[in-house]
């Protein structure tokens, strides 16, 4: 686990300086809000926006108020994370899984310090775990900890249900970072809902072995999730082509659903070095940010 976190540590540090550096004086943090939050009322004076007047208090009859606020200096970071047995696929310590948790790991210690809190959703077809939002490097190093120690009590995918919990659990705006593979359907609807409630970020993680199987001939296929094996022809052009067109078209899907709500999409191979394509990631975040201030 110390070799783990020093690692973790590493990137962390990396990614903060790229960007610091590329950002040439306007950097905003990864997680330092950027809105505002209602603070308080007072009476109303001359030249104030009538859009901010609280009609629900003025209605008291003691005067006209206003409502004041105040920039959102702090936010919450949730993780949804996918610990499904598809996650399972990859070379040995580079797995899905296993960068799924990497950089989970990466960005809750970033997010620690800019003092915002961090939470934590496991799932499955069930909740495996949640860890409630709170702040400080020993809140992160829980986190962490509790994710690589962890065994989920299933191995079947249900993004929906997961949706649905977050989207029940967390009632303020916050950054939730899904990160899953996506190998589910029906999940489209609460989606959209968790994308148009708070800042969501989608972490699309896959291997080369769902898009291009080795040309093996018949060869046995075993479905972690189920637990049935499947014979295949991995040399069979039809079922090649069809490998593709799944993959492909799940991602674009994907891709095309980001688009349009405006959600932070990034996809990421198990045989690719993660960290410069959360710096890019990130940095288009911050631009972002800076043209909405």
């Amino acid at each position: 686990m110390r070799e783990l976190l020093n690692k973790l540590r590493r990137y962390e540090i990396e990614i903060r300086k790229a960007i610091t550096s590329q950002m040439q004086g306007n950097f905003h943090s990864i997680f330092k809000g950027s809105g505002i939050e209602f603070d308080d009322v007072r009476a109303y004076q001359y030249g104030d926006d009538i859009r901010t007047i609280d009609w629900n208090v003025t209605a008291k009859g003691h005067g006209t108020f206003v409502k004041t606020f105040k920039e959102e200096k702090e936010q919450t970071v949730f993780f949804i994370l996918d610990l499904s047995a598809s996650q399972e696929i990859g070379t040995l310590g580079s797995q899905k899984i296993d960068i799924a948790k990497e950089i989970c790991g990466v960005l809750t210690l970033s997010a620690v310090k800019e003092s915002s809190q961090v939470g934590l959703i496991g799932f499955t077809d069930q909740r495996e775990i949640y860890i409630k939002p709170a702040k400080g490097s020993k809140h992160a190093y829980q986190i962490i900890t509790s994710l690589f120690e962890y065994i989920p009590n299933s191995r079947k995918t249900n993004i929906n249900k997961a949706l649905a919990f977050a989207l029940n659990l967390v009632k303020r705006r916050s950054v939730m970072i899904l990160i899953s593979d996506f190998i589910d359907t029906d999940y489209w609807k609460n989606l959209k809902a968790l994308s148009k409630k708070h800042d969501l970020v989608i972490i699309h993680l896959f291997d080369n072995r769902e898009s291009n199987l080795p040309k093996l001939g018949i060869i046995p296929l075993y479905d972690k999730e189920t637990g049935k094996t499947h014979w295949i022809n991995t040399s069979s052009p039809s079922f090649r082509q069809k490998l593709r067109d799944t993959f492909g078209g799940n991602q674009h899907e994907l891709q095309g659903f980001c688009k349009k709500h405006q959600v932070n999409y990034l996809s990421i191979n198990t045989q690719e070095n993660y960290v410069p394509m959360l710096i890019k990631l990130f940095k288009l975040r911050n631009k972002s940010k800076v043209k909405s201030a």
